[in-house]
């Protein structure tokens, strides 16, 4: 068995690229904390600001790259861990696309943030439609990138209650465990594979490890329910800023036409594919990336 420490499930035992603060939260009568970085221009800075929003096998940690380059273009960047994520609180609660919004407004609002780009990668693509749909004075632009959730999955997929995730979850050896979060992985990036990505797998796992891990484990398979309960393939046609639908070509076999439908349907969509990229293009081919995104947001 791999060689990995028990690890916080709040990911305090992480390495951040910027410093990490907390705002306090009332969820559901309970008292959480929300982390997020908030990252000044490197240089002469040019008035806007870029909130970048994380997927579910993620927190803000993986963003050092695309933080790095906006910072370096003059934005200011602000990067939340969704309540449930990274180093934010994991309380149990019914985990919603609404919620993280909200909260994602309350952050903006309490750093006077009155517009911003909103960037969104994977599940965070889910909540960047949402928070672009329902709060569209903010928003100056949207980028989807490997959005999750491109179909309506209620009528393809079996329901699968919490309890019984949970259970699953629960019943597996730790061997089973770090292979099914090393398959996630792998599958982000097809035919891609670097040693530097099993970081990722050992930070997936390493709660695991920890006395705390049955809190996580009911807390993700609350969470993993969102695409389910809570689609957003309708909040689409909804979002009034200009907004870039991007990702790597090879994330699943339908992602190309799913992507294009998404960034048709999109009132001032466009589309970019990457080709030969996976899931995560910002870590897969990161200067790539960088330039279309910049490209998007300068122009």
């Amino acid at each position: 068995m791999v060689d990995v420490a028990p690890g916080s499930i709040t990911y305090e035992d992480i390495a951040y690229p910027y410093p990490v603060k907390f705002l306090p939260l009332t969820l559901y009568g309970q008292d959480v904390r929300m982390a997020y970085m908030d990252v000044p221009p490197a240089g002469a800075a040019n008035g806007r600001i870029v909130t970048l929003l994380h997927g579910m096998n993620f927190g803000g940690f993986y963003f050092g790259g695309p933080i790095q380059a906006l910072r370096n273009a003059g934005y200011r960047v602000i990067v939340p861990d969704q309540i449930g994520f990274g180093r934010s609180s994991k309380p149990i609660i019914p985990y919603n696309f609404h919620d993280m919004a909200a909260n994602t407004r309350k952050l903006l609002a309490s750093l006077s943030v009155t517009k911003s780009a909103i960037v969104g990668h994977s599940m965070g693509g889910m909540l960047g439609a949402r928070f672009s749909a329902s709060y569209p004075d903010i928003v100056e632009r949207t980028v989807l990138c490997n959005a999750i959730g491109l179909t309506d999955v209620r009528w393809q997929t079996p329901w699968t209650t919490a309890d019984e995730a949970y259970k699953a979850t629960m019943a597996q050896s730790r061997d089973q465990l770090y292979q099914g979060f090393r398959q996630t992985i792998e599958r982000y990036f097809p035919d891609a594979w670097k040693l530097e990505y099993e970081k990722y797998v050992r930070i997936m796992y390493a709660p695991t490890l920890s006395a705390d891990w049955p809190r996580l484990a009911m807390v993700r398979a609350i969470y993993r329910q969102m695409p389910y309960l809570d689609p957003v393939v309708y909040d689409w046609a909804h979002i009034k800023s200009r907004t870039l639908v991007i990702g790597g070509e090879r994330d699943g076999e339908n992602f190309p036409a799913l992507a294009k439908h998404v960034a048709q349907t999109i009132p001032h969509g466009e589309l970019k594919l990457i080709p030969n990229v996976g899931h995560v293009p910002h870590l897969q081919v990161p200067e790539l990336f960088e330039t279309e995104l910049l490209k998007f947001l300068n122009s």
